[in-house]
């Protein structure tokens, strides 16, 4: 027992002592010292009992196997054991390790936690009960080909929550692992938590069924266009009904944004896709699409980027031609009406202005003072009249501008002046002293500050001034126009240089007008290369900036 290792001498006795009581196989495992160098190695002890004839044992006759390599194997599959179970309980995942047979031997306890089930209703086959039923049979078929065929099992299924009451989705993964045979020895696999992408990939096919019924759809037209040629490789049925080209010509890749829309268009659609490069879609844009005949499309198109690289930009198309027709109708009729009443509302206001002059020669100053009060209502008509001229010119791009040097200084006093004789409510005040020329239209100029003034005066009837501010530079001139009305809200504010629209309050009274001033005033501004824009506060009013270049390009 001196060669024993002090740690095995008790067990090793007892194992000894029990063979020799009961005449039975003597069979332990020791270490034993190595005497020359003093190291212990492990031995695997075996005894027999040698009897006579009457069986009485005469001695043990035994053998001593060195099993130090063995031993230190299984140490070392005892220290990976033990490794792989640490790992197996940090991992995220749902850890498994089963027997060739199939029958699960091990459970992280993610899946304990996760199912609130018992060692005894997991182990073996029992883990199979926690499967959605629609993947019970699916799952053991997949499950049990693997065994089968040794091969890595993968499947996608459904786990009943223990805490939730619910399914979460999971994607199970098995591999085979075998000995120096290529016996299969066990299987291992985990089960990752896949609830959040299924989720995900669920919410995106709804997406792309949305996606898919609007582009089926006859509302809109869709067209799909990309690199850097914007060569069309998808469009639905209501685009190609509205142009005529069909889908073979799409196909073929021979259509793309220059040969569908007229040259004179580049500019707008360059500018479309910048603003689409800078912020992932454009304004709506009116244009025109060249169609398979030849013919003029009037439509509204929109764009987003759908990706960058390569660039795919998805753009919607509505056929434009039903309103722009109804525009066209519009303008001919305000064109008509407005020169068929001109006539003979110039012919009136001669007459009256002569029987005027006449009663007043005759004393009949009663009458001429009547008379008189008729001859605003006719200014009036002939006011709007003139602006409906001037729309219907500015539509057809007609409406002429003279080229001549301009005192703006001047012109804001004589404007000033004039405005204040007609308006004795309001003191109509010029500030800023900056004499200054530039190259325009006196006329328009006259109507663009006159119509500023006029609304100022007309939406704050409880004020008492109106104030103008001229500023100039070298470059530019500044007018600002400043009255204590009742504001324009934001989101009206956009809107109240569109041809007539007119600011809706429903607490102030109606003031009398079409809406066209302020569509002909941005027109004549932006004609002369100037811009205008406007800054109001509600209850505390508005100020209107304009501003032109005091040299325009040639």
């Amino acid at each position: 027992m001196q060669c024993t290792h002090p740690d095995d001498r008790q067990r090793v006795l007892a194992v000894w002592q029990r063979a020799v009581q009961t005449g039975g196989l003597y069979e332990t495992e020791q270490r034993l010292r190595q005497s020359t160098t003093g190291a212990y190695r492990w031995f695997l002890m075996q005894a027999v009992p040698f009897k006579d004839a009457q069986g009485t044992i005469l001695k043990y006759i035994g053998t001593c196997t060195d099993i130090e390599e063995q031993k230190q194997a299984e140490q070392r599959s005892k220290t990976s054991e033990e490794n792989w179970r640490m790992l197996a309980e940090t991992v995220p995942q749902l850890v498994w390790a089963s027997s060739p047979d199939g029958r699960v031997e091990y459970w992280n306890q993610r899946w304990y936690a996760y199912t609130g089930s018992s060692i005894e209703h997991a182990l073996g086959h029992g883990w199979s009960q926690f499967l959605h039923p629609d993947e019970y049979q699916h799952t053991l078929t997949v499950w049990h080909h693997a065994l089968e065929m040794g091969e890595p099992y993968e499947i996608e299924y459904r786990l009943k929550d223990g805490q939730a009451e619910g399914y979460r989705w999971f994607l199970a993964r098995g591999m085979p692992v075998r000995d120096e045979t290529g016996q299969i020895v066990k299987w291992f696999g985990t089960s990752t938590d896949i609830e959040n992408q299924k989720r995900t990939e669920e919410a995106l096919r709804q997406s792309q069924e949305r996606i898919r019924a609007l582009i089926d759809s006859n509302i809109i037209g869709i067209v799909s266009v990309e690199g850097e040629g914007e060569v069309l490789v998808e469009a639905n049925e209501a685009f190609l009904h509205m142009t005529g080209y069909i889908q073979e010509d799409v196909r073929s890749r021979t259509l793309n944004r220059v040969k569908i829309t007229p040259l004179e268009h580049a500019p707008f659609f360059q500018r479309a896709i910048q603003e689409v490069n800078a912020r992932g879609q454009h304004t709506p844009l009116e244009t025109e699409l060249v169609c398979k005949d030849g013919s003029r499309l009037p439509v509204l198109v929109g764009s987003v980027i759908f990706q960058k690289r390569p660039r795919q930009i998805i753009s919607f198309v509505l056929d434009n031609s039903a309103r722009k027709e109804l525009e066209q109708r519009k303008d001919d009729f305000i064109n008509m009406a407005s020169h068929e009443l001109r006539n003979p509302l110039a012919a009136l206001k001669m007459q009256t202005q002569l029987v005027r002059k006449r009663l007043e020669k005759q004393s009949h100053h009663e009458a001429a003072t009547a008379l008189s009060r008729v001859e605003g209502p006719v200014k009036q008509l002939e006011r709007l009249i003139g602006e409906l001229l001037d729309v219907s010119k500015i539509q057809a791009g007609k409406l002429e501008y003279l080229q001549e040097p301009v005192d703006l200084e001047a012109l804001l006093h004589e404007v000033a002046d004039t405005m204040q004789q007609i308006s004795t409510t309001h003191a109509v005040v010029v500030r800023g002293a900056a004499p200054c020329t530039l190259i325009g239209d006196k006329g328009r100029l006259e109507q663009v500050f006159t119509n500023l003034i006029s609304n100022a005066i007309k939406y704050s009837p409880d004020a008492k001034t109106v104030e103008i501010d001229l500023d100039a530079s070298p470059e530019m001139v500044t007018i600002r126009v400043h009255d204590h009305g009742p504001g324009i809200p934001r989101e009206q504010r956009d809107k109240i240089f569109e041809r007539f629209y007119r600011v809706a309050d429903p607490n102030q009274k109606a003031i009398p007008g079409l809406g066209m001033g302020l569509y002909i005033v941005a027109e004549i501004v932006k004609r002369h290369g100037g811009t205008i824009t406007v800054d109001s506060e509600v209850g505390k009013g508005s100020t209107f900036t304009v501003t032109l270049p005091r040299k325009r390009e040639a």
